[in-house]
Order: structure tokens, then sequence, then C-alpha cells
């Protein structure tokens, strides 16, 4: 291959490769991944396979628990992963910390939905009983 390979493009790689790469990239497991996102393992096995997509309101949540932007989730184009190339240049420490940024910015992200929902539905309550 070329230097010039797009390697999340839309040529290179699928929905799922991006999915795949970026859930490495921030240090999880399908299972742990299916876990934040209330999900089973098997429909994230799915989505990786590309036997299947999430739906909008999971590729939202995806995009925040992984730090990556939907529209490159989905095409390989805007903020995502750097190439391996990129990466495998970075000092293995720095690199860890890197990942280690990655996870905790998506954790932050997947907290505040969960907190968000959770206040909806505190309002939802209130409103009930009044």
């Amino acid at each position: 291959m070329s230097d010039t390979t797009d390697w999340y493009g839309p040529e290179t790689a699928t929905f799922g490769d991006r999915l795949a790469a970026a859930r490495e990239a921030a240090g999880m497991t399908q299972e742990i991944l299916a876990k934040r996102l209330g999900v089973k393992h098997k429909t994230i096995q799915a989505w990786e396979d590309d036997f299947s997509e999430p739906r909008a309101n999971r590729l939202n949540m995806l995009a925040g628990v992984l730090n990556i932007s939907i529209v490159w989730l989905i095409t390989g184009e805007g903020d995502g992963l750097p190439d391996p190339s990129e990466t495998e240049a970075l000092d293995p420490d720095i690199n860890a910390i890197l990942t280690e940024i990655r996870a905790l910015r998506g954790q932050f992200r997947a907290q505040a939905d969960k907190l968000g929902r959770l206040e909806k539905q505190l309002r939802t309550v209130l409103k009930e009983t009044v």
C-alpha cells in the first residue's frame, strides 16, 4: 500500500472495521462496550462483522463513548482515529497516555449522556406528581 492510503476511508475500511478500531483504541472489549451501550455482546459482534448497523441513537452513543465523530464512524471522514502509521511513530508511553485520555473522554461523554437521561426522567416524574 502507498503512503496515501486512507486507512479508515470507505474504500479501505467498513463501518465494522472502524468501530472495532475505535473500540480497541479506547481499550475496551466488545463486552465492555456492549455493557456501556446497554446492548448484547452479540449486537456489538454483528456491528463489527458488518452483519447489521446500529440505529441513530446508538450511533450517537458510540461516538460519545469512543470519542469519535459519527461522520467518521459512518464514512471514515472527519474526527476519528489517526492512521496506524501515525500511531506507531509515537513513543509507547505517550501512546498509552493518549489512549487513556481518549477512554476517559469517552467515559465522561457517556456519563454526561446518562446524566441528561436521568434529568429528563426526573422531570417527567415530577410533572406526574404535580
